[in-house]
């Protein structure tokens, strides 16, 4: 499977320390993506979404890094001198290298690390890695059997594929800020950060298909995200609802829909078949609210426990088509039953009655529910500058490839190590190229 195993090194004096090292990764050879090298050149967050995945998942990830660092271990800094939890909650279980792609010794570096590996990522600006000499055909002469893969925020096509791209830019541009928020209100960004987290959820499942062809064919791909293609992929149902615009109202919307050629803002509309809508609890604060999904098998049960007979046998809720038409009504009566409740009560008696439910759970709800501790969801690590600190843990779960979590490590903390194991090199070789400014940015002129 690896690049590695398959190596031969160029030196006879590096073959038992080559040696050592197969039998270092032989022993780790127990999780899902054990005996993948994948060398991680990307930077803030879509890219090492992708990347901390895939070295939970058992992939030996090497973050490639400038001297100076990926810019967010700086960006948001809360602790002085430490990384930012920015960088440590989306590097994790990574080995990180510092390499010159100034110089021509620390391009010698990436050019050997390309033959040991099996994936190389990227996300720099368009044409930068073209401009430093390493074109995906580059790439591919090099070792052909290597996946490489990118992220863009646009593409490396399309009128749009020079542009730069941010979080808020792709969700503005992919659909999803023209769909979020009320109709008469601006539009909205999502809490979720789709276009970069979400862009690195389709990148590793490319890669893993890339890895998967090549059994098949013996070659490396070129694999590409664009994130203003992954966000219209996860606003998928308004694409749904823009076409079936034209042949007249959507029915389950709680806005006027009639003569409209595009998907409006629906506020906290389900956005599918069943009713659904955010109901205010006692008392009464900016996350008090549970959302609540009347299902059609659930409305007389429901209807019985906040009004009685007489609401379930009332006409202007007795079916969907009714309920639809008096949403308005239905979510305001539902609203006077729950205002008596706290959100965990109402929650509750929505259990009983087998109800889709659930309460808006904030930060701070979810870093002390019992569920998420026990899902290992939020995972306490330990970091030499920072102390203590949480992180979101592993939301794939694999019966026999349980990820165990380590910190993110610090800036170069393992590129002699990496050079030694991965690449053969000696002592006497590391400092010539140490020298030569390999893993070192030049000195500033005064």
């Amino acid at each position: 499977m690896t690049g590695a195993a398959n190596a031969i090194p160029r030196e006879n004096t590096f073959l038992n320390h080559t040696f050592l090292n197969h039998l270092r990764q032989a022993c780790k050879m127990d999780k899902a993506l054990s005996g993948f090298r994948i060398l991680d050149m990307t930077h803030v967050q879509a890219g090492p979404t992708a990347s901390q995945l895939l070295a939970w998942l058992g992939a030996d990830v090497i973050k490639f890094e400038p001297p100076h660092g990926d810019a967010t271990r700086g960006q948001l800094r809360d602790v002085p001198g430490a990384d930012s939890l920015y960088f440590t909650m989306l590097n994790c279980n990574k080995r990180s290298i510092t390499v010159n792609m100034k110089s021509s010794e620390g391009k010698q570096v990436f050019s050997d690390l390309l033959r040991h590996c099996d994936v190389v990522m990227e996300n720099f600006g368009p044409g930068v890695l073209d401009r430093l000499g390493f074109t995906w055909e580059k790439v591919h002469a090099i070792n052909p059997r290597i996946v490489m893969a990118s992220i863009k925020g646009f593409g490396s096509s399309g009128p749009y594929a020079e542009f730069k791209a941010y979080e808020n830019v792709a969700q503005a541009m992919g659909g999803a800020m023209s769909t979020t928020g009320v109709p008469d209100g601006p539009p909205f960004v999502t809490g979720a950060q789709i276009g970069d987290s979400g862009t690195g959820l389709h990148l590793a499942i490319g890669i893993l298909a890339a890895l998967h062809q090549r059994t098949r064919t013996g070659r490396g791909q070129y694999v590409e995200c664009a994130m203003m293609d992954s966000v219209m992929n996860l606003c998928r149902v308004k694409w749904r609802d823009h076409q079936r615009l034209a042949r007249g109202a959507l029915s389950e919307y709680s806005v006027p829909t009639e003569g409209l050629s595009e998907t409006p803002r629906g506020g906290n509309d389900s956005g599918g078949g069943q009713l659904g809508n955010a109901i205010k609890c006692s008392p009464g604060g900016a996350n008090d609210y549970v959302y609540v999904v009347v299902q059609e098998a659930v409305w007389t049960a429901l209807a019985g426990r906040i009004g009685g007979e007489q609401l379930a046998n009332d006409p202007r809720f007795s079916a969907i088509a009714e309920r639809r038409k008096n949403q308005a009504q239905m979510w305001r009566l539902l609203e006077q039953f729950a205002s008596g409740y706290s959100k965990r009560e109402f929650m509750a008696i929505l259990n009983e009655l087998d109800v889709p439910c659930g309460p808006i759970m904030s930060t701070a709800d979810l870093a002390n529910d019992e569920h998420v501790r026990l899902r290992e969801m939020y995972v306490e690590l330990d970091h030499p500058q920072r102390g203590k600190w949480y992180n979101v843990g592993m939301p794939i779960k694999l019966s026999d490839s349980a990820p165990d979590i380590q910190r993110s490590p610090m800036l170069g903390e393992h590129t002699d190590e990496i050079l030694k194991e991965v690449l053969g090199y000696g002592s006497d070789d590391i400092a010539r190229r140490r020298e030569a400014g390999a893993f070192s940015a030049p000195p500033k002129n005064n």
